[in-house]
């Protein structure tokens, strides 16, 4: 096994100085859920956004009145590309290790996809919308989540900068619509025609009045409730994220129910409260609605052929291409409706998306943010105007129209159990920065027998702490499956009652925890929330995590776990007991290298296959811009002669060999006859004698 060298005291002192990367404020608002935050954009008369306001610039009505601007904001977000690719490599591998150094500083985006409202047959369209403004638009520093309106509970993604995953919620899409109200209109009447038809002469069939009224009225009040409760509990869920603009991107062919018509529909002025409360929710939590409809320019050709042969009467409301224009007509109003009411806008009747994706990116990106305490309303629902002025000349303010007031007296919330700061970081939509942490998260074969054992490895920012004799740093961590369902956590306190010299070797270098808890299979989201009790700091960190099935698949691997001679300038709390003698030191969340550093990789194999066999194992080391390989081995192994159905994998990184730029080592194993194969994959970056900076 590799040992590492002692290192010299200037460099251990040089890796200690890693830990303090110096990051700009970022302004943020009181998070009181009385203050009303207002976005506003500012153009000039060419429509380009204009910086440089100032607080003395603008003025604020409510109602008519004037009100005070407690607090401020520019905001004015970099579209940061996606790098392009290199020469035998499309992209890097997603990051194995998340970090709250750089406060975020994206746009957040949730595309709500309207299965209920899309027709099976348009169900690519829906898909290819959607795919392309995540492939297009969607920059290196935005999130976004997605949510379909019905189909399986695990079909959505939740928020993340992962473009495979937030693309994979899109491809299970499906169109679930129901027929179009005119369709089942002619077809209940035709149905009527032929058993008057066949009755006894002068005998009336029963129910004979009824043969123009639509027979699916109350499943379609039904599906237009369901999507309308579905858009306002996401705005409701993005109220949490203040002193920003929040997107609902609401891809949908349009709420199908006519809940204009209170005569001829019957839930006709439930779904409009509905439609209602979905706005209220949303000005409240100022969160902005684009609804996009995936059809384009829409020529109503399928839903036309789909009815064309039916035999037609010339009874009133009966025309085919009338009823359809209607319907798609209001569908499209509605979309139009909750798009302008919370001041964004609606992409109907158009093929090209590329200009209207761009406008939204552009809207999101440079605005001023300005909050205000209302005045004391009562919870009668009642809408409140808001009006936004700049005294300079010649400027365009756009800005939502105002807000209404909750209905009734809000439930009391539950009071959590456990560490209240730690409670509210872990359930915050968005990474929080007050406390900075680098987490890696690497899964293992549990022992049990079920799931994976997840080693999850939590580096705090020395500086940071108040390190205070009485005071205790407490890190919780929680697991959410795909189903929006906790599937495990842990809590682990580390006391600052300390020798002096570990107390200073904690201020210099930061501070290394290790936790555990199992998994079962499937796509989760890791949250790692950490409180400082000393100066009441929080931080957290918000991270993919794929646990393959490592007792079922045929073949698997574990994460993999690196562990580097400076690494080590940062002490552990506790070291981790499962993963023993298998790394000579810690494993750490460090993945940029200098050159003279020494690092060394461990991952396992787990293999399944019940048929005798032979296992190869091969590790690379691929450089990024070229994809030129600079390190391959391999090695094989006899089915039978593997101990409990694993091989340990142990890598040494030749950083000394390596040019500055970025690598990625790949472990991967198949059956000699190709018919299982596995593969895991981690970037990290060489450089000189530069202190290496934490993982963003």
């Amino acid at each position: 096994m590799t040992r590492f060298s002692v290192l010299p005291a200037g460099l251990a002192v040089a890796a200690a100085a890693t830990l303090a990367v110096a990051q700009a404020p970022v302004p943020v608002f009181r998070s009181e859920v009385t203050y009303v935050e207002v976005d506003v954009r500012v153009t000039d008369d060419k429509g380009a956004f204009v910086r440089g306001l100032t607080l003395d610039d603008f003025e604020l009505l409510e109602d008519g009145k004037p009100r005070p601007i407690a607090a401020f904001n520019l905001v004015d977000l970099p579209v940061e590309r996606e790098e392009t690719g290199f020469p035998g490599r499309a992209t890097a591998p997603p990051p194995d290790v998340r970090s709250n150094a750089r406060p975020f500083e994206g746009r957040v985006y949730v595309m709500v996809i309207d299965d209920t409202h899309t027709r099976f047959t348009r169900t690519g369209l829906a898909r290819r919308a959607a795919r392309e403004f995540i492939e297009k638009r969607m920059a290196a520093n935005d999130l976004m989540a997605v949510v379909h309106t019905a189909g399986p509970r695990d079909a959505s993604q939740e928020l993340t900068n992962d473009k495979a995953l937030l693309l994979a919620a899109v491809d299970r899409t499906t169109g679930r619509a129901l027929r179009s109200a005119t369709a089942a209109r002619i077809d209940n009447y035709n149905l009527t025609q032929e058993l008057i038809r066949r009755q006894p002469a002068g005998q009336a069939l029963p129910g004979q009045d009824t043969a123009l009224t639509d027979p699916d009225e109350a499943l379609r009040a039904q599906d237009a409730r369901s999507t309308l409760d579905t858009l306002r509990g996401v705005a409701e869920w993005l109220s949490a994220v203040r002193g920003r603009r929040k997107a609902i991107l609401f891809v949908s062919e349009g709420i199908s129910y006519d809940f204009t018509d209170i005569f001829g529909n019957r839930s006709a002025s439930i779904v409009l409260d509905a439609m209602r409360d979905t706005i209220a929710a949303a000005a409240r939590a100022n969160v902005v609605f684009y609804g996009i409809d995936p059809r384009g320019l829409t020529m109503l050709g399928d839903e036309e052929i789909m009815i064309g042969a039916s035999p037609l009467s010339e009874e009133p409301g009966l025309s085919i291409t009338g009823g359809l224009r209607d319907e798609v007509r209001f569908a499209q109003r509605s979309l139009q409706m909750v798009s302008a009411e919370t001041g964004g806008f609606a992409v109907v009747n158009d093929n090209e998306f590329d200009g209207a994706f761009e406008r939204i990116v552009r809207e999101n990106s440079s605005y001023y943010v300005l909050a205000y305490d209302p005045p004391d309303h009562k919870p009668d629902g009642k809408f409140h105007k808001i009006e936004v002025r700049v005294k300079r000349p010649g400027l365009k303010v756009e800005h939502r129209r105002g807000y209404a007031s909750p209905r009734g007296r809000p439930k009391a919330a539950e009071k959590p159990t456990g560490n209240p700061r730690i409670h509210a970081t872990l359930n915050s939509p968005l990474p929080v920065s007050g406390l900075t942490l680098s987490v890696f998260a690497a899964p293992f074969r549990a022992g049990s027998g079920k799931g994976a054992s997840v080693l999850i490895g939590t580096e705090v920012e020395g500086r940071e702490l108040s390190l205070a004799e009485t005071g205790q740093l407490e890190i919780s961590s929680l697991a959410v499956d795909a189903k929006g369902e906790v599937r495990g956590g842990s809590t682990e306190t580390v006391s600052f009652a300390l020798r002096p010299q570990s107390r200073e070797r904690i201020r210099g270098s930061g501070l290394r925890v290790f936790s555990r808890f199992e998994l079962p299979p499937g796509r989760h989201q890791l949250r790692v929330a950490a409180h400082d009790g000393g100066n009441d700091r929080t931080g957290s960190v918000v991270m993919d995590l794929a646990i393959p099935d490592f007792h079922k698949d045929p073949l698997s691997i574990s994460g993999i776990a690196i562990a580097s001679a400076m690494a080590q300038a940062v002490p552990t709390a506790r070291p981790d007991a499962e993963l023993g003698n298998a790394l000579p030191a810690a494993p750490a969340a460090l993945r940029e290298f200098l050159r003279n550093d020494q690092a060394i990789a461990y991952a396992e194999v787990y293999d399944n296959e019940k048929a005798p066999h032979t296992l190869e194992v091969t590790t690379t080391v691929t450089r990024l811009e070229d994809g030129s390989v600079v390190l391959r081995s391999s090695e094989e192994h006899a089915s039978g002669s593997l101990r409990d159905r694993r091989v340990a994998v142990t890598t040494t990184l030749p950083l000394p060999d390596l040019a500055d730029g970025t690598y990625v080592l790949k472990i991967a194993a198949r059956t000699r006859t190709g018919s299982a194969t596995a593969a895991r994959e981690v970037p990290f970056t060489v450089v000189g004698m530069r202190t290496p900076a934490r993982p963003q």
